[in-house]
């Protein structure tokens, strides 16, 4: 359905809400059969399923909380093999089709495929985001909008000039290490400006929850007009 409406990627969000591991998978393997790119968000840089969304097919990974080069350095080496990490050789993967591969086959294809993406979402990791973004073995930065400009002492004022700043100096440090960036949380109104023109090839721009609200809003407006004043 998200491909079918345009969309060019999905992340499965485990850090809010309910879904998990296990639907991930089964997510993550339908996108591989429709040559779809399916993302997870885990919870963290020190959570134990960071290497498992990638076992399960995934086609990257998204680390929220990534606030130091310490954290970039533990994310690379938990998703990377030898010897840049120390993830372990998992069995036949999805990405294979699930055939017997030898190590070295299988390390260097879930290598190549696997795309490691940390999100920049606080003061923190902002005053470290040229060394973060500098980390070998990363391939993407995402800003967490809201949580950052929350941690810029800037709630609710993603158009503030100190956040549009942010967004700049994060951009520039993506561009500069040939990493991919991206956002998450922006409004319609900004996605050109802080997305778009920056350069932005991963934009989140809506998620489930929303689209099921407006999708029913709509419906029930083309049949009862005044739906919204009576709301």
């Amino acid at each position: 359905m998200a491909r079918m409406a345009g969309f060019d990627f999905l992340v499965v969000d485990m850090e809010h809400g309910p879904l998990g591991i296990h639907d991930l998978g089964a997510i993550a393997s339908a996108g591989l059969m429709g040559g779809f790119p399916v993302y997870g968000r885990v919870t963290g840089p020190s959570t134990g399923d960071i290497a498992r969304v990638l076992d399960c097919g995934a086609t990257g990974v998204i680390v929220p909380h990534v606030d130091s080069v310490l954290d970039a350095r533990k994310i690379v080496k938990t998703c990377r093999f030898s010897p840049v990490g120390t993830r372990a050789l998992p069995g036949p993967l999805p990405l294979l089709g699930y055939r017997s591969a030898q190590p070295a086959e299988l390390c260097e294809a879930a290598d190549r495929a696997a795309r490691i993406v940390a999100m920049i979402e606080s003061r923190s990791a902002l005053e470290e985001v040229e060394t973060i973004a500098a980390v070998e073995g990363l391939d993407g930065l995402i800003i967490g909008s809201n949580d950052l400009a929350d941690s810029l002492g800037r709630r609710g004022q993603l158009d503030h000039p100190d956040v549009a700043a942010a967004f700049r100096r994060i951009a520039a440090a993506a561009h500069d290490n040939g990493l991919d960036f991206g956002a998450m949380g922006l409004p319609p109104a900004l996605t050109f400006s802080y997305g778009v023109d920056l350069g932005a090839t991963l934009l989140v721009v809506t998620n489930d929850t929303n689209l099921l609200a407006d999708g029913g809003a709509a419906a029930v407006a083309a049949v009862h007009p005044d739906a919204a004043e009576r709301a």
